[in-house]
């Protein structure tokens, strides 16, 4: 459903029926959101579950690799009216989590993709030009994009509080990977703390009033009729 949300928006907002939007949801079930052209994962990933509910497979609209939502919060920015290049957008776009992830007291580069990135199921196995990485190299924030004319969505998860043994059981004892947050809260207080921060980041990045304004139940049906 979060993925018909995107894909809903970015299709209005091409059109010209809906404004620029930036938008942070959480998942659940877990879930493992496999890109757009990723076809090759490991089989047991169809019978994964996690305190007593399957971990569902899901398919992204966007590229990039396999990304496992637990403990994470996603956000969600559509807009249009870029003129640079995809990595130039992409990084015009990212400004806003630079900046507001900097005033949470965590510094954040750009990664370097390895040799192995397209073999790596993996999105926070590798971090790519396109993905923020901590001063440690821990992965924060892995970023996928897809287009519609001059419209873009991107869209990625913030790794906030994943659990170890989860981590390790979908990915192969990856979770030495895993980003240490210097944060005091956890749980709701963490998430909101996050997504107050990033949506003043955003104003002033942009330089934008942002207003929230929820799904009408006409827009729910029409997002329900494209997700059937």
């Amino acid at each position: 459903m979060q993925m018909a949300i995107d894909q809903w928006l970015l299709k209005q907002h091409a059109s010209g029926d809906h404004p620029p939007t930036l938008r942070f949801y959480t998942w659940s079930p877990v879930a493992i959101s496999l890109g757009y052209h990723q076809h090759r994962y490991p089989d047991e990933w169809k019978q994964l579950s996690w305190h007593g509910k399957p971990i569902e497979l899901v398919r992204r609209p966007s590229g990039g690799r396999a990304v496992l939502h637990q403990g994470d919060l996603t956000y969600a920015v559509i807009t249009s009216g870029l003129s640079g290049n995809r990595m130039q957008d992409y990084q015009a776009i990212c400004e806003f989590l630079i900046e507001g992830w900097r005033s949470l007291n965590v510094d954040l580069h750009y990664g370097q993709a390895g040799r192995n990135y397209i073999q790596n199921p993996n999105c926070f196995g590798t971090a790519t030009v396109a993905d923020l990485v901590m001063s440690d190299g821990a992965k924060l924030i892995g970023s996928a994009q897809l287009r519609q004319g001059n419209a873009i969505l991107q869209h990625g998860s913030m790794r906030l509080e994943p659990d170890e043994e989860l981590f390790d059981r979908v990915f192969d004892n990856e979770s030495a990977n895993l980003p240490n947050l210097p944060l005091s809260m956890q749980g709701e207080a963490l998430i909101q703390t996050v997504i107050e921060t990033l949506v003043q980041s955003a104003s002033d990045c942009f330089d934008i009033h942002l207003e929230s304004q929820p799904l009408t139940e006409t827009e729910w049906h029409a997002i329900q009729a494209t997700n059937v």
